[in-house]
C-alpha cells in the first residue's frame, strides 16, 4: 500500500461555538424537553444548517414569518440574530407564547441603539444590509432614524449638517479590521460622534479572527468550517486570505471539500465559525485523514470563560424539576 504523504494540521483557537451560540440552541432544546413537539423558531436558531437540521429532527419547526405559525400554545423562539421590535409585538398580538434567543450581545447594540435615540443622537450602524442581526438592530427604532453604512465609502456619502449629534452601533459579527477603517472615517469626518461604551464587536468574533491571523501566514491552506450565510465564517475566510493564505474555503461538511485545491498541501489551517459545531471540525479532519498521515497541533491565542443563562422561563421551569 501507497504511503499516506504528511500533511501538519493547526487547528485554531477559539473556534467554533459561541456562548450566544450555544444559549440559542439550548433554549430550542430546553423548550422541546419543557414542553414537547412543536417548537416554532422564526428564523434560523444559528447559521449553520446542520444545526438547524437536528433541531428539525427533534421537533423544531423553522419559519420565515408568524403568520405561517397556527395558533397555538406552543412556544415560539426568537433567533439569536435579534428581532425587530414589531416582531414581539405582533406576537403578543396573537398571545403567542414567545422566547427570545437573541444573543445578549446583539440585545447590548439595542439598548445602545435605543439610548442614542432617547439622547436625540441621529444613528449610524456599521453592518451588511439584510442580515438579520442588521435588520433587528433598525428595527428597534422608528423607520428612518438609523442609518446604514457598509462601507468607508459610504461613509464619505453621509450628509448630516455640521454639528449634528451622531451616534455608530456596529454588527458584531464583522471584520475587525474593516470596522476600525469604517470608524476611523466615520471620525474623521464627524469627530464629535459618540462611540460605543465598549466595542460592539463580540469578543468572540475577535478571538476567533486573531486565531486565524495567527495561524493563516504558517500554512498553505485554510478551511473555515460554517455556514455560506453565516456572516462570521465568511469574514473568517476573507482575515485568512488577508494574512496571507491564498488557498482559503468555507466547507460546511466534508463532502464539500475541492481536492483539487486542497489534494497536495503539506500545510493546513482549520477554524470554525460561532456557529459550526465541533462535530463537523472532527469530520473535515477525518476526510483529510483518509488521504493524508495527519498531524493535528492546537493554535490558542485566548481563553473564553463566557457564559449566558438561558432565558428566565426557561431557568425557572428547569429550578422547579
Amino acid at each position: 500500500m501507497k504511503a499516506k504523504p504528511p500533511l501538519s494540521i493547526l487547528l485554531c483557537a477559539p473556534r467554533g461555538f459561541c456562548a450566544g451560540v450555544v444559549r440559542a440552541i439550548d433554549v430550542v432544546e430546553e423548550a422541546l424537553k419543557k414542553y414537547g413537539a412543536p417548537v416554532y423558531v422564526r428564523h434560523e436558531i444559528v447559521h449553520n444548517r446542520f444545526v438547524v437540521d437536528s433541531l428539525k429532527r427533534k421537533g423544531a419547526v423553522f419559519v420565515d414569518e408568524l403568520d405561517e405559525i397556527p395558533d397555538t400554545d406552543a412556544p415560539v423562539i426568537f433567533s439569536a440574530h435579534g428581532v425587530p421590535k414589531a416582531v414581539p409585538q405582533a406576537a403578543d398580538a396573537r398571545r403567542l407564547f414567545a422566547i427570545d434567543a437573541t444573543c445578549p450581545l446583539v440585545t447590548k447594540v439595542h439598548r445602545e441603539a435605543e439610548i442614542h435615540h432617547k439622547r436625540g443622537r441621529t444613528i449610524i450602524l456599521v453592518g451588511h444590509a439584510g442580515h438579520p442581526e442588521v435588520i433587528g438592530t433598525m428595527g428597534q427604532l422608528p423607520p428612518g432614524t438609523v442609518t446604514l453604512v457598509e462601507t468607508e465609502v459610504d461613509v464619505e456619502k453621509l450628509e448630516f449638517a455640521h454639528g449634528a449629534p451622531l451616534a455608530f452601533v456596529t454588527q458584531t459579527t464583522l471584520s475587525v479590521d474593516d470596522t476600525a477603517a469604517i470608524v476611523a472615517a466615520l471620525k474623521q469626518r464627524f469627530p464629535e460622534i459618540v462611540a460605543p461604551h465598549k466595542e460592539d464587536i463580540c469578543y468572540a468574533t475577535t478571538n476567533r479572527q486573531e486565531a486565524v491571523k495567527h495561524v493563516a501566514p504558517l500554512v498553505e491552506a485554510l478551511i473555515v468550517v460554517g455556514s455560506p450565510n453565516s456572516s462570521n465564517s465568511q469574514r473568517l475566510r476573507e482575515v485568512a486570505e488577508r494574512a496571507g493564505c491564498s488557498k482559503t474555503a468555507l466547507v460546511l461538511r466534508s463532502d464539500e471539500i475541492d481536492w483539487s485545491i486542497f489534494g497536495d498541501i503539506r500545510s493546513l489551517g482549520i477554524t470554525a465559525g460561532a456557529s459550526a459545531p465541533e462535530v463537523l471540525v472532527e469530520e473535515i479532519i477525518e476526510a483529510f485523514a483518509q488521504r493524508f498521515e495527519v498531524q493535528v497541533e492546537q493554535v490558542s491565542t485566548a481563553d473564553e470563560s463566557v457564559f449566558f443563562p438561558l432565558p428566565r422561563i426557561l431557568r425557572d421551569e428547569k429550578a422547579a424539576v
